[in-house]
């Protein structure tokens, strides 16, 4: 998610603080590592993004989430892209919500190795991912109700954190899934821990993808929200991940995920143990 167009700005009212007075029982999904590596799109400079392959390989990598977006075809069926259309990434053209699925089920993603793939229903990631990596949903354009369904066939509650993208969608969540942990972006306009809390108190996030300074920093910390950053580029490498990590950064978003943990780990920060930004 190179671009976040949503800013969880706009209170959710007294109303949401009663219907969905239980979001404070939600908690990140679990991790075996101190500071957590996210697979942008899956290991997408390797295999093609947002493929089974995609996750299989941000699994063999040893990455902590991977990040997957979800969309809804033109006849209820949710599956895996980015973009709002197939055009580029396939060999067919045409809007996500205006093809069924069995019309992009017969897509073939665009590859450069001459390898076979797919588009992959949301089932068929959960299954890939069970047991094996945590998910950073980024929640596209897709119904809470329907996903989190499938979310709870696959028993796979507890290894997912959606990411917000619309306004409407924080509400649809707590109504469905109060326990279910959510990210979005904070507002522009805070920066101290009495503006975050006032924030906190209208729309509980257990993480945010972006934050600057030590004092806003800090209080995400105390209040148990944790920042995990956008460092997805093509130019990324070890001076600006060091510029990212701040003892308050719980984690970061990459497109280069093999790289950063062999980075984390020389340097023995992969248990959270990361530099302080002058």
């Amino acid at each position: 998610m190179n671009i976040k167009k949503i800013i969880l700005s706009i209170p959710v009212g007294l109303y949401c603080l009663t219907a969905f007075g239980q979001q404070s029982s939600a908690t990140l999904p679990k991790c075996k590592n101190g500071f957590v590596v996210v697979a942008h799109r899956g290991s997408h400079l390797v295999k093609p993004e947002n493929t089974v392959a995609a996750i299989e390989d941000a699994i063999r990598l040893g990455a902590d989430y991977v990040e997957i977006d979800l969309r809804t075809t033109k006849d209820g069926h949710l599956m895996l892209s980015h973009n709002e259309t197939v055009d580029g990434r396939t060999n067919g053209k045409g809007l996500v919500s205006e093809m069924t699925w069995e019309e992009i089920s017969k897509l073939s993603v665009n590859s450069t190795d001459g390898q076979m793939y797919k588009i992959p229903t949301f089932k068929e990631a959960l299954k890939a991912c069970k047991g094996k990596i945590n998910i950073y949903l980024d929640f596209k354009d897709a119904d809470a109700a329907q996903a989190y369904q499938e979310i709870a066939e696959q028993g796979m509650e507890k290894s997912i954190l959606v990411y917000l993208n619309k306004a409407g969608q924080y509400e649809a969540w707590r109504k469905t899934a109060p326990q279910m942990p959510l990210m979005g972006r904070l507002p522009e306009n805070v920066h101290t821990r009495e503006e975050l809390k006032a924030f906190l108190s209208t729309t509980s996030l257990k993480a945010v993808d972006k934050a600057s300074g030590a004092v806003l920093l800090a209080a995400l910390k105390t209040e148990g929200v944790s920042v995990f950053l956008d460092a997805q580029s093509k130019d990324e490498n070890p001076v600006k991940w060091k510029a990212l990590m701040h003892e308050d950064v719980q984690g970061l978003q990459t497109d280069h995920p093999e790289a950063l943990i062999g980075y984390l780990n020389q340097n023995g920060w992969r248990n959270g143990l990361k530099p302080q930004n002058p």
